[in-house]
């Protein structure tokens, strides 16, 4: 069996990542190592014998496809995150990871550990697979031999288990010790807007007189409402609930909306009543439609101009599991599923407008994917020149990082739309990410298990833990004691500079609601970036 492995690498490829799923998905107090067990999968085949090894064009072009695709999918939120206290926040993250780093080069001299196993230990306690990929990647343009190409993964697999079990205990101690109440916290996030609670739908009469005679504009302009209006009865009459609508009273409109906005509107306008305007499907109807026409995409929801163009009103938009309240800035990706209200006969050709084609967005568009990737690889190859000589550059790891954090920002650019669909996107992550793991696992094992039993394995695993337990401790005293931020956000911040999806459902499941995901979402690309660029200052 190992003879037809090491003389068919696909099969390996394929042996190795079945196996690390299948254990990826064994948990063990609520954690689980998911992908990254196809990592230790693969340094045990690796270890087993020298020929059980992968080619490095698996792993190099499976890193590729994995930073590209996060760095899409990163961009519209890496961008937003800046925005109210985003900065502040992604500023005080990048903080800790010089921390993290200086903690690192220290250590490097108390150790007597070389560039190569520094800057892999680094990566490992903070649990980053892009910045261990770019030290390989900077050693192999380097013209490193094998066993100095295996030093820095050796290095994060020590170090790995105690960068995402520091992380949990760090959260777990903390939150006892402190005694934090996340129900009361969490009444007080939706009070301020910071998380929401499900969309809800809800009939109103309107009785309020001051309402008389102004238009839905006006009075959302005025009253701040965070809600979407579709339907309107005025006279028995049921119509779309533009902007431009007058109210009356006596009027019965729909809104959707979260509970807490729903209620304010209701007391600004009338009362709830028992008629459900959206039963009455005879004029307006309501369907839920998939965004799959590259025109609509990249486009804000105001340019389009729905109500006027083409009589319809999106009243949500579901992206994966999540659900969106559309507003004027909003902007479609491909693979959205739009809820839309319009005349009867109008559906179809609202539904032609966007697309509604499920087969189309199993297809990726390889034109846009391919010059995106070129472009990405083409600007990781430039040189970035250091301080007192020197230089490094962002490598196969950062270039398509940074570039594709960009594009999935802009959205489009002309003809080309630059985000892939929701579910094309996770799927080549996920691939990516998978060859990239037992690429780079497989080539290190042998050196794993010699380091473990013969060399400094437990200097390895313990100065990982040094660098990850004062950096999760230091990142949850500064961020909730000194800098006020709600504890649920942190942990998905921690979470988030750790670029550990493991911690981040750790801290979703403490929570209970989807704050963490903001704080994750906001700090995980500056973290991943910096992670790269250290990674390799460190190697040095």
């Amino acid at each position: 069996m190992i003879d037809i492995l090491a003389s068919n690498p696909l099969l390996l490829l394929f042996t190795v990542s079945a196996i690390g799923y299948l254990i990826g998905r064994i948990k063990i107090g609520g954690v689980s190592l998911g992908v990254a067990a196809v990592l230790f999968v693969g340094l045990a085949f690796g270890a087993i014998d020298q020929r059980l090894r992968l080619p490095d064009i698996i792993y190099l072009l499976g890193l590729v496809i994995f930073v590209y695709t996060i760095g899409l999918s990163s961009g519209p939120g890496f961008v937003s995150s800046f925005r109210r206290r985003g900065l502040r926040n992604n500023l005080f993250i990048g903080g800790l990871i010089v921390v993290a780093a200086g903690i690192a080069a220290l250590l490097r001299i108390l150790l007597g550990l070389n560039g190569a196993q520094t800057a892999g230990l680094f990566a490992g306690s903070l649990t980053n697979t892009p910045a261990l990929a770019a030290v390989i990647e900077q050693l192999s343009r380097r013209g490193a031999d094998e066993a100095l190409r295996a030093e820095p993964v050796v290095g994060y697999s020590v170090a790995y288990p105690v960068g995402v079990l520091g992380m949990i205990l760090s959260i777990y101690l903390t939150r006892r010790l402190w005694q934090i109440d996340l129900q009361q916290e969490v009444q007080h996030l939706r009070e301020f807007g910071t998380i929401g609670d499900h969309l809800v739908n809800r009939t109103i009469r309107i009785t309020n007189p001051a309402v008389q005679g102004q238009t839905i504009a006006e009075l959302v302009k005025t009253r701040g409402w965070n809600v979407i209006f579709s339907r309107l009865q005025h006279d028995g009459q049921v119509e779309l609930a533009t902007g431009t609508a007058q109210l009356s009273v006596g009027d019965l409109i729909n809104i959707v909306g979260s509970p807490a906005m729903v209620e304010r509107v209701i007391a600004d306008l009338g009362e709830p009543t028992s008629t459900e305007l959206t039963l009455d499907r005879h004029t307006l109807d309501f369907r839920r439609i998939f965004v799959s026409n590259p025109t609509v995409v990249g486009v804000p929801l105001r340019d389009l101009n729905l109500p006027s163009s083409m009589g319809a009103i999106i009243t949500r938009i579901r992206r994966g599991d999540v659900e969106l309240l559309p507003h004027g800035d909003t902007v479609l990706e491909l693979g959205d599923r739009v809820r839309i209200v319009t005349q009867r006969d109008n559906m179809d050709r609202v539904s032609a407008f966007f697309g509604d084609s499920y087969r189309s967005l199993a297809e990726v568009d390889v034109v846009s994917l391919g010059l995106g990737t070129a472009l990405g690889m083409l600007v990781g190859l430039i040189p970035i020149p250091l301080p007192g000589g020197g230089s490094f550059s962002l490598g196969l790891a950062g270039g398509p990082l940074v570039v594709a954090l960009f594009l999935g920002w802009r959205g489009r650019t002309g003809p080309i739309v630059w985000s892939l669909p929701y579910s094309a996107n996770l799927t080549l992550r996920q691939v990516g990410m998978t060859m990239f793991l037992a690429g780079v696992g497989t080539r290190a094992g042998y050196s794993f298990v010699t380091t473990l039993t013969q060399g400094n394995g437990l200097l390895l695993f313990l100065g990982g833990a040094l660098i990850t337990i004062p950096v999760a401790m230091l990142t949850l005293f500064i961020g909730y004691k000194l800098l006020k931020i709600p504890f649920s956000v942190l942990t998905g911040m921690l979470a988030g500079l750790q670029t550990q999806p493991a911690v981040l459902a750790f801290a979703n499941e403490q929570v209970g609601n989807e704050a963490p995901n903001i704080g994750y979402a906001m700090v995980f690309p500056t973290a991943t970036v910096l992670k790269i660029v250290f990674a390799q200052i460190l190697l040095g």
